[in-house]
């Protein structure tokens, strides 16, 4: 079944999609877990190295809520000590042309946010100059 987003201004539905995937996508630190996930599994360590700057709390918080959600899974392995790795679900996996997307437009708002910058920058008036 494909879903579209109406052109209607009605409310939308309580199990509305956009609703279910912007939820999952909170958090300011979801869609980089995520990221990081897509290639290759990764250990917590690995995870929060590349991340950078995510506390554990948050990180094993995150990671436990998305695998509640079916999206990540968590596998432990009989090592001593164990060895837990993180990676996408089927479900999670299907998550990657969407943050792929969000790259390529973030890329662009960053581009056009640098050149409105530099704009200013070269119509600002000299330090010191007197405006007639």
């Amino acid at each position: 079944m494909t879903t579209t987003l109406s052109p209607r201004r009605e409310p939308p539905p309580p199990d509305c999609p956009l609703d279910l995937i912007l939820r999952l996508l909170s958090g300011a630190w979801t869609p980089k877990i995520l990221w990081y996930l897509c290639d290759e599994p990764r250990r917590f360590g690995e995870l929060r190295r590349e991340i950078g700057g995510i506390t554990p709390k948050v990180l094993t918080a995150r990671l436990r809520t998305l695998e509640a959600q079916g999206v990540v899974a968590r596998e432990v392995l009989p090592l001593s000590p164990p060895q837990v790795t993180y990676r996408l679900t089927p479900v999670g996996r299907e998550l990657r042309p969407v943050l792929d997307e969000m790259a390529r437009v973030g890329a662009k708002l960053g581009e056009a946010a640098k050149r409105r910058e530099d704009s200013r920058e070269r119509d600002a008036p000299v330090s010191g100059s007197v405006r007639r």
